[in-house]
């Protein structure tokens, strides 16, 4: 992998890169849900959400600053926690985001049909995901400049819908009465308690969700050391200000009981004000959210591949040392239209269960990442070289991985939840056994029984491992000898 080609995203670029993955269809649809479970204290819970957001973007920086090596949170897990453990999370990681791009498209498409009806919803979802995976073709740096201008469409969204909401609230909208306090005056803050703020924490989870792209691309990225700590700063606080100045601006605006799931909050607050316009706005920029979303993510998912593949937790076929990974991109769009085909050929319950594991990897994935810090700091001394910037070490990776586990554990009390849970622990289960049946198989290959991997502290990606090579050499998956092996 040391001849991978940096490409020299900016701070800029990767900020954008990042706000593209993070801000997407689950705040101008999704956080609807979590306005109606915790009422006007939902502004508690994104506050929250951000501060675990914090804890889990700066744990990552701190790791990809010291080694900023392909595969990021997978190869920090494999280095800290062993071959099993990376294997387990670039999979399920890999896998629970192809359901929910598959799903994605197909909420693109249901969008897009309405301006393009003749067109089926499952050729149209075909073609966005092959426009997707081509664009991504294109590399990084031209990736970071779509993605710059269509980020730039989301959050211009959002500004504007503050500064409409704002106009309203203070009477100066023409048209519109002032609204003042609204219906704040008579909603309480707490309508469920604590169990509203924590039935909302997973949605909110969902709506920051995305930010570990900055890790998958930090071997393009110039000057590690200063872009990714300025790229983090920068994606935390435009999305902490936009997300709780929106949410803000809609309490007084809109009841928060009488919001309709399936209908953008945004779009509610400014309609019931003679706002009528704003249905269309906010859905041309929930689907430059959603392409946005999948673009980004597949950037990470073929990088995520290439990390597999080069230490032997993929098919060799797929190793890829190119300034592009053109064989992970093509192998996710792939395997994004085998989940889109899944979509309309299996009953919806058990499509729905499959792409509810999305969420689950995302939690998985942002577990490992406190939980492999946590282990690299204590085995890591401070210094400037490892540019610790972590306040509150290690309280705050307590706090942060007890946050976590808390919102898995809140998961089935959820409705429509439970099978997010139970989807993501069984595709856990599934890696796990995938990996011992193939350890199994390849163990008569080595002689000396250790693991070609450090433990404990970060490594290079480059260092050969000669046992895994040999063993894909030399046994397929299903663990038969090739007819090449050499005879003893």
């Amino acid at each position: 992998m040391a001849n991978v080609k940096k490409q020299e995203l900016s701070t800029f670029h990767l900020t954008m890169l990042a706000l593209g993955t993070v801000v997407g269809g689950s705040f101008f649809l999704g956080s609807g849900v979590a306005i109606k479970a915790a009422g006007p204290s939902i502004i508690i819970s994104y506050l929250l959400g951000g501060l675990l957001i914090y804890i889990v973007l700066y744990a990552l920086s701190e790791m990809t600053v010291a080694d900023p090596v392909p595969g990021s949170f997978r190869t920090y897990a494999e280095r800290s926690f062993g071959p099993g453990v990376g294997f387990i999370t670039g999979w399920v990681y890999w896998t629970g985001l192809i359901f929910a791009m598959s799903s994605e498209s197909i909420a693109a498409s249901t969008f897009l049909r309405l301006w393009f009806p003749n067109i089926s919803a499952i050729v149209m979802g075909v073609m966005i995901i092959i426009a997707v995976t081509l664009l991504n073709l294109l590399g990084a740096r031209h990736l970071s400049r779509l993605e710059s201008g269509l980020a730039v469409v989301k959050l211009l969204a959002i500004a504007g819908f503050i500064a409409v909401g704002l106009a309203i609230i203070a009477g100066v909208m023409p048209g519109a009465p002032a609204v003042g306090a609204g219906e704040l005056r008579g909603e309480p803050w707490f309508p469920r308690g604590i169990a509203g703020i924590a039935g909302s924490m997973l949605i909110v989870i969902f709506t920051y969700a995305g930010f570990e792209v900055i890790g998958l691309a930090t071997s393009e990225v110039r000057d590690p050391r200063k872009t990714i700590p300025r790229a983090i700063n920068f994606t935390l606080i435009l999305l902490v200000g936009l997300y709780v100045g929106a949410i803000a601006v809609i309490l007084p605006l809109f009841p928060t009981q009488g919001i309709i799931e399936d209908q953008s909050p945004l779009v509610l607050a400014l309609s019931r004000w003679g706002m009528n316009w704003a249905g269309t706005i906010i859905n041309i920029v929930m689907i430059t959210a959603i392409l946005s979303t999948m673009l980004a993510s597949t950037f990470g998912l073929g990088r995520m591949i290439r990390s597999l593949a080069a230490e032997g937790h993929a098919p060799s076929w797929l190793k890829d040392k190119s300034d592009i990974p053109y064989k992970g991109i093509l192998f996710s769009g792939a395997a994004m239209l085998g989940g889109l085909s899944l979509g309309f050929i299996l009953p919806q319950y058990v499509y729905l269960f499959l792409i509810s594991s999305g969420g689950f990897s995302l939690l998985f994935a942002y577990f490992v990442i406190l939980a492999s810090h946590y282990k690299w700091r204590k085995n890591t001394p401070c210094s400037p070289a490892a540019f610790c910037q972590l306040p509150g070490f290690p309280y705050t990776s307590w706090l942060g991985l007890i946050g976590i586990i808390g919102i898995m554990v809140s998961m089935p009390f959820i409705p429509g939840q439970a099978a997010g849970l139970i989807a993501g622990l069984l595709l856990i289960v599934f890696f796990a056994g995938l990996y011992i049946v193939r350890k199994t198989a390849r163990r008569p290959l080595s002689r000396t029984g250790k693991s070609p991997y450090p433990n404990g502290i970060l490594g290079r990606m480059d260092v050969p491992h000669p046992q895994m090579e040999a063993a894909e050499e030399y046994i397929d998956t299903a663990g038969r000898e090739q007819p090449n092996k050499p005879k003893s």
